[in-house]
């Protein structure tokens, strides 16, 4: 049995791990802060960083530490019918129903989009997200090969495309960092702005899921004893920690030192485009493209994997993973289909609800070396989480539903007695309760069962 990774195995799995994360969003989202903070571009930034990055790396920690193959033996914890439900939920989240979409979508936005005509636009997204599906599934359907193919080629590559658009940025800035006032929804608590915005990315849900593809990487390598696969996942974690970090803030950055030259935009991708066109002309063009669709394939291969081998798991006697392969690929090039803007407004809602939930049992799991897989403070942790989290889905729902009377109602008096609901933390203090409460009916019982026994 193999004791541990030599460093050219950590680095494969620390580049296996950034290659699952990093798509087009995690591209376009720090160009957004990085204009529209302004002044407080720093402390956005480092929030962004915290949960686009510190939070998905505890998550496929969290795994390894609570010695759990996969989020459905990780939910398992708090019960079987939260471990259905709320994998289900979070597994069709961050796939096909949305972040998988979104991945298509993107590539042709940022990519093919501006050098379409606007009537065209439907026909071209059509044939741009059937081509890209069809490579999804045909990379999919070899999961075997996701080290090789997402480690070693794909990741590298991005890497590559994205490096020289950084380095003219660092040789020749466009201008100062910071220099316009931040946005309103900036101005105040930026750095817990910054967090929420790391929501945008998905990553900390999508950690819980590409933890089975670390974790049985790290086994193929010859890491068997759960302590140790623990800690090569922790090293390999830190890795893709230190990368997307320096490539957050690189993105950021570039982004803010642009604000002298050109307008703000509303868009990440139509920023980015400006500034690969501002250095390389026509060329930034294609370099965004190429860089865009190759972060886009690599997710989306990831996403598929993770989730057809979850239903697997969670499902032995239903469909082959084969068969969700296809099923999920399907299903995602109908939404993608629908378009960005439908696709992102419908789960900001179900993103707000759902990384709570994620959040709380990430922090349980790592705890368990503490705790223990404690049911009692599992369950009471995450079912005040899961109560008091309706309300940041109800205000987040569109505004023909947020804006009407009885929502309007419900949310006004919730804020007058929930702390930190009004900058999105409103779960923060019920999950801190309900986990009091847990270790209270464990004592309690405890003592129960010694009084028996006298």
């Amino acid at each position: 049995m193999k004791k541990k990774l030599n460093f050219s195995q950590t680095l494969l799995i620390g580049s296996l791990l950034f290659g699952l994360y990093f798509g087009a969003g995690n591209l376009i989202f720090p160009i957004e802060i990085g204009q529209n903070s302004g002044s407080n571009l720093y402390l956005v930034t480092l929030g962004f960083i915290i949960s686009g990055v510190g939070i998905p790396l505890l998550g496929v920690v969290a795994s390894a530490i609570s010695k759990s193959d996969s989020l459905f033996e990780m939910g398992q914890t708090a019960g079987n019918k939260f471990a259905y439900v709320f994998t289900s939920a979070l597994y069709l989240t961050i796939g096909p129903f949305f972040a998988i979409p979104r991945t298509s979508t993107v590539a042709f936005e940022v990519g093919i989009a501006s050098s379409v005509a606007k009537e065209k636009i439907r026909m071209y997204l059509l044939i741009f997200s059937l081509i890209f599906f069809t490579i999804v599934l045909i990379f999919s359907l070899k999961p075997g090969k996701v080290m090789d193919n997402i480690g070693k080629i794909l990741t590298p590559a991005f890497l590559v495309l994205l490096s020289i658009l950084v380095i003219f940025a660092i040789v020749k800035p466009m201008g100062e960092l910071g220099t316009n006032k931040p946005i309103d929804t900036y101005q105040d608590n930026p750095l817990l702005k910054g967090i929420l915005d790391g929501y945008n990315t998905m990553d900390a849900l999508a950690s819980l899921a590409f933890a089975i593809i670390i974790i049985s990487s790290i086994r193929k390598l010859g890491v068997n004893n759960p302590n140790r696969i623990a800690i090569e996942t922790l090293k390999s974690g830190v890795i893709c920690l230190i990368a997307m970090s320096l490539v957050y803030v690189s993105l950021s950055f570039m982004a803010s030192s642009s604000v002298g030259i050109m307008d703000l935009g509303n868009n990440g991708g139509r920023i980015l485009s400006k500034i690969s066109k501002h250095y390389l002309g026509d060329l930034g063009k294609y370099l965004l493209a190429a860089m865009v669709i190759i972060a886009c394939i690599k997710t989306a291969i990831g996403l598929i994997i993770s989730c057809s081998e979850m239903f697997v798991e969670m499902y032995p006697n239903s469909l082959s993973y084969k068969t969700y392969a296809i099923l999920f690929t399907v299903v995602s090039f109908l939404i993608a289909n629908l378009g960005l803007a439908n696709i992102i407004s419908l789960s900001i809602p179900v993103l707000m609800y759902l990384y709570p939930l994620a959040i709380v049992l990430i922090v349980l799991s790592l705890m368990t070396p503490i705790i223990g897989k404690n049911k009692k403070i599992f369950k009471t942790t995450i079912l005040f989480t899961a109560v008091f989290s309706i309300f940041d889905f109800l205000k987040a729902l569109p505004k023909p539903i947020s804006g009407s009377n009885i929502v309007i109602n419900i949310l006004s008096f919730i804020y007058g007695i929930l702390p930190g609901f009004s900058i999105g933390f409103g779960w923060l203090v019920p999950a801190i309760i309900g986990f009091i409460v847990g270790i209270i009916l464990l004592r309690l019982n405890r003592e129960n069962i010694r009084s028996n026994n006298m």
